[in-house]
């Protein structure tokens, strides 16, 4: 009953201030207009994917017109012979998709910033100019676009100080605290009674636009991306309500508290957070991937100029089988032949290159992940990273899986140009199969 007289004083309050059901309002709106934005990114990422698979498809369909007509290739390049593998293989669209997660809608972290599709060649890599590395999720929380998860963070604790400011500070200053304590019966229980109504009124803000949020995209078809997301946006509020609530608890008056938490705000948002990446900068700068200019530059050009029989013994190294193979068999001597394998050679050292990068990264993230016990704001940030597949980890294994159809096209390709193989439309039907498009 005491309860109930509390959360109804607080609602005569709240209602009769038109400066905090405004405030509660624009954050509707400003959430809503985020949700927006995840789900037009989600939407739009779906349709690129879809357009790319159908532009695929077209291209499958005329390289099996050409078998299908007898034709080598298009008559405008004459150089061309489907029936070849490494031709065959060229003109066999594959592509790398990081399938956006439903969960977009919440939270779109790094995903403008990232490519989400690769075309898989022979000579591709994960750091290609369209494949732009992702850092680390906490240096770009004060970016991009306006997303669900940049008004949580930033904006709910705003909210949540503009109902909290006065509580307390306006009946101390108008002097009968007393009196309210009195009626009743403890301070610390009317305090809380207080604090507890904003926060169930925000959990039911939050939950309502996070509804709305869920059937912009097929969220509840994902398993449990909607609780768990909720619970960690609950745990955040919670995080700031205790902040909040002691500021209160020991605070004189309005102007002192409504300071205190100002600045509090500002020291989690934006303080510790910039001070962390500066000096992660500094202790970590930037790398400059020279070693994989070096590679792309220098190296492809020493591994074309190699003699025969120093391409044959790296090449019998990388694939041991090779041995068997028809060309090795009968020891036929042709250049040209060397000369198409020789990007499974310049792709091994791509990936030594690419490796010391990935080491860098970890070592980078390892390093702002010490960081959490005193920039919280950076480990929600990670947590609905996590949540919404766009974590570096999301983007690590991304990467891996490129460079895993990369290593299979190369192999394919040696083996078969070393098989002397005659490719007709089977033989393409089933390099399309070995070689589908992945997300």
């Amino acid at each position: 009953m005491r309860n109930l007289t509390i959360f109804l004083y607080e609602w005569k309050h709240f209602v009769g201030s038109p400066f905090k059901i405004v405030a509660v309002l624009l954050f509707i709106i400003a959430s809503i207009y985020g949700l927006q934005n995840g789900a037009d990114l989600y939407e739009k990422q779906n349709s690129e994917i879809e357009r790319i698979n159908k532009e695929a498809e077209i291209q499958k369909a005329t390289t099996l017109s050409y078998f299908e007509n007898n034709q080598k290739g298009p008559e405008n390049r004459p150089w061309i012979d489907v029936t070849s593998p490494f031709w065959a293989l060229w003109h066999t669209p594959t592509y790398h998709f990081k399938k956006p997660s439903p969960a977009l809608v919440y939270n779109i972290g790094q995903t403008e910033q990232y490519g989400f599709y690769k075309a898989i060649r022979t000579s591709s890599s994960p750091y290609d100019a369209d494949m732009t590395n992702e850092i680390s999720n906490p240096e770009r929380i004060q970016s991009g676009t306006l997303d669900f998860s940049f008004v949580i963070l930033f904006l709910l604790p705003l909210l949540l100080l503009v109902l909290l400011y006065n509580i307390k500070g306006q009946e101390a200053e108008h002097g009968f605290l007393p009196l309210v304590f009195v009626q009743t019966g403890s301070k610390n229980w009317w305090l809380l009674s207080r604090t507890a109504f904003y926060t169930v009124l925000l959990l039911l803000v939050l939950f309502g636009v996070m509804l709305y949020g869920a059937t912009l995209t097929n969220v509840f078809n994902s398993e449990n991306i909607f609780g768990n997301i909720f619970l960690w946006v609950t745990l955040y509020l919670f995080f700031w309500v205790i902040i909040y609530f002691l500021i209160l608890k020991y605070g004189k008056n309005t102007v002192s508290n409504t300071l205190q938490m100002i600045g509090v705000w500002l020291l989690f948002a934006f303080i510790i957070p910039a001070t962390v990446q500066q000096w992660i900068t500094i202790e970590k700068p930037t790398n400059l991937m020279v070693d994989l200019i070096d590679v792309s530059r220098d190296t492809k050009s020493e591994i074309n100029a190699q003699s025969i029989d120093k391409i044959d013994e790296q090449l019998f190294q990388l694939y041991p089988n090779l041995k068997d193979t028809k060309v090795a068999q009968e020891n036929i001597t042709v250049s040209r032949l060397r000369r198409l394998s020789t990007s499974a050679l310049i792709n091994v050292e791509m990936k030594k290159a690419t490796k010391s990068i990935e080491e860098e990264n970890k070592s980078k993230n390892k390093l702002i992940s010490k960081t959490y016990w005193f920039n919280p704001i950076s480990y929600f940030q990670n947590k609905l990273n996590q949540l919404s597949n766009t974590h570096y980890n999301d983007y690590e294994t991304y990467r891996n899986n490129i460079q895993e159809s990369v290593d299979k096209r190369n192999e394919l390709k040696v083996f078969e140009i070393w098989n002397n193989i005659k490719v007709d439309k089977e033989k393409y039907l089933e390099y399309n199969a070995t070689l589908s498009n992945s997300d």
